[in-house]
């Protein structure tokens, strides 16, 4: 009966923390972003996962200079909001908006993804958000890769936040999906200068996508 017991309470401490509840969400984990994720009342908006993922590098990273928190998931079509921007110091969502991505990495799905110039494809990772400039696609936020090899390109890629009537919701309904950008994260004109003012100038972006390779070569999810 002491062997049962104690092969019990073994049992108990070895079983893998992301196990599923009946309801598809993940019990809390020993790290707290589950607490955190239920606090900000995410749950049926954005996958644990692709959270998960953004507060453990958004808590690794140090150059940041704001308690912002960007996430892109292209996991999801671009006929959802699929950016949001979270306030990592009042524990709240700000922003949830539709977004495009690049022509070269799929129709409604980002499923390719590319660091080098000329690919026209979205990166993935991890980038700090830097100054503002009034550009050929008007009023555009400059981002930082910060992964090697996988995101480090973006600024000679010309890879910035900026509006773009292709991102607008109403070409959805005329196209069944939004139209591309040439690798940029490019927003509805309505809601892109309010959304680049709150992150600009040292907030951390995520850009999420349930890809084996990013996630075997990310040197900031590894640390």
């Amino acid at each position: 009966m002491r062997r049962l017991i104690l092969f019990f309470i073994l049992s108990l401490f070895s079983y893998n923390k992301s196990y599923i509840t009946s309801s598809g969400l993940p019990l809390p984990d020993l790290s707290g972003n589950y607490q955190l994720y239920a606090e900000m009342n995410l749950q049926n908006i954005i996958s644990y996962t692709a959270f998960n993922e953004a507060v453990n590098g958004y808590n690794r990273i140090l150059l940041k200079k704001k308690e912002i928190l960007t996430l892109i998931d292209f996991t999801k079509p671009s006929t959802e909001e699929r950016l949001y921007v979270l306030d990592m110091k009042n524990n709240k969502m700000l922003y949830s908006s539709y977004v495009s991505h690049g022509r070269n990495s799929g129709n409604n799905y980002a499923t390719s993804f590319s660091n080098e110039n000329g690919s026209y494809k979205s990166s993935l990772g991890f980038y700090l958000t830097e100054n503002t400039y009034v550009g050929k696609n008007g009023y555009s936020l400059v981002l930082d890769g910060l992964e090697e090899g996988i995101n480090d390109h973006a600024k000679e890629r010309a890879i910035v936040i900026h509006g773009a009537p292709y991102s607008d919701p109403s070409v959805i309904k005329k196209d069944g999906r939004l139209g591309r950008s040439l690798g940029c994260p490019a927003l509805p004109p309505a809601i892109s200068k309010e959304v680049i003012n709150t992150i600009k100038d040292g907030s951390i972006l995520y850009i999420y996508a349930d890809n084996t390779d990013y996630q075997q070569q990310s040197s900031i999810l590894k640390i």
